[in-house]
């Protein structure tokens, strides 16, 4: 997940974007026919839960699964993910797979690409509990995200050479203004969507590539 787009798995927070949220100048919203749902207040709340966030990200990042599955990959018990799967289903974040399922079996799948939030927005709510809800979704989305990086910094070595040298971990420092630093996370949400659907699923020695865009203020010395 993202913090201003919704990835695969993608959310999102900071100036509205995709599994992206967030609060700029100018609010930046998902554009039409991306499939990223931008979330009210009600749907926020209802996904501020850890096994929420993760179940959701699941399916859209390994696409349709039954709760049992889940539950399997994510380390809960089936009825713990049966449970909240019909919780973001009331909220209309994932629906049932009927075409999937044999017998009694129950599969789900994603409604939606991602999700995105204005944070400057529900940061600023006057109802405690949507800022609360805001908190807990930026903290899981960055955990998320340092989770990602450390299983690509152990497991690198069985990645072939050619990955090695095409995977980056950089940061940067430069003084800009509020507005100068959403004009910054536009552009580099431009040109990541630029790839998108560049190369064909299935090409020979392509994988899946995620990116985390952090950008945020840094108090003086």
């Amino acid at each position: 997940m993202t913090a201003n787009e919704a990835d695969k798995a993608e959310t999102g927070a900071g100036t509205g974007g995709e599994d992206r949220d967030g609060s700029p100048a100018v609010d930046r919203r998902p554009d039409e026919g991306t499939n990223v749902h931008l979330v009210d207040a009600r749907t926020l709340r209802a996904l501020a839960h850890p096994l929420r966030l993760r179940l959701l990200s699941a399916l859209r990042e390994y696409g349709p699964a039954t709760a049992s599955g889940l539950g399997e990959r994510l380390g809960e018990s089936s009825g713990a993910a049966s449970y909240h799967l019909r919780q973001l289903a009331s909220h209309g974040l994932v629906e049932d797979a009927p075409e999937l399922g044999k017998g009694r079996e129950r599969w789900w799948r994603a409604v939606h690409r991602g999700t995105a939030f204005n944070t400057g927005r529900f940061l600023a709510h006057p109802d405690p509990e949507v800022r609360g809800a805001t908190g807990v979704i930026l903290h899981e989305i960055a955990t998320a995200h340092a989770q990602e990086l450390n299983t690509w910094l152990g497991t690198m070595h069985e990645w072939p050479e050619a990955w090695h040298q095409a995977w980056d971990i950089s940061n940067f420092k430069v003084r800009l203004t509020p507005e100068l630093a959403h004009e910054l996370t536009g552009k580099i949400h431009e040109l990541i969507e630029s790839y998108r659907g560049v190369v064909p699923e299935g090409t020979e020695g392509s994988a899946t590539v995620r990116s985390h865009v952090h950008v945020f203020p840094r108090p003086p010395e």
